[in-house]
């Protein structure tokens, strides 16, 4: 049995605050703001593998209400995700997911990204596609005041 999630998520750009991407720290100077480490390419993954199964998304399994999460890696939560996912029986078959940022650019970190979220969804980098887009200097994003991610995700059953 095969299930597609979609995921989305924006973050601010704010000074002071450090710039991570797909388990990555960036240099760059400004950071993402959010409760957690503000991850926005590890956000959209999670909502898409929670999506596909119909269990929610990040916001409601890790509230921002909750002190627990505050500053929290999102990396962890992904570990939390992808057990959540193992225990409904699914596994991942692959990731596409796109980063939206004006700058900084994003290249000489994408394969690091792609390993960091394949090691914790025990697959192989082969598995997880990360691409990076700016918006011509339209919008948000074009404007630097954030960096927004969409991901695409398909969970496979295990036999």
């Amino acid at each position: 049995m095969l299930r597609i999630g979609h995921g989305y998520d924006v973050h601010r750009l704010v000074e002071n605050r450090k710039l991570i991407l797909g388990g990555v720290e960036i240099p760059h100077d400004k950071g993402l703001l959010g409760h957690s480490d503000a991850d926005v390419l590890v956000h959209a993954v999670m909502d898409a593998m929670l999506g596909a199964l119909a269990l929610g998304d990040i916001g409601h399994l890790f509230p921002d209400t909750d002190e627990t999460f505050k500053g929290a890696d999102s990396m962890k939560l992904l570990c939390e995700v992808c057990r959540i996912t193992a225990e409904k029986g699914y596994t991942v078959g692959n990731i596409d997911a796109t980063v939206i940022a004006q700058s900084p650019k994003l290249a000489p970190y994408i394969n690091s990204m792609r390993e960091n979220i394949a090691e914790i969804c025990n697959c192989n980098p082969e598995q997880v596609s990360v691409k990076a887009t700016t918006e011509e200097k339209l919008g948000f994003t074009g404007e630097k005041l954030g960096i927004s991610a969409h991901a695409v995700v398909l969970m496979q059953k295990k036999f």
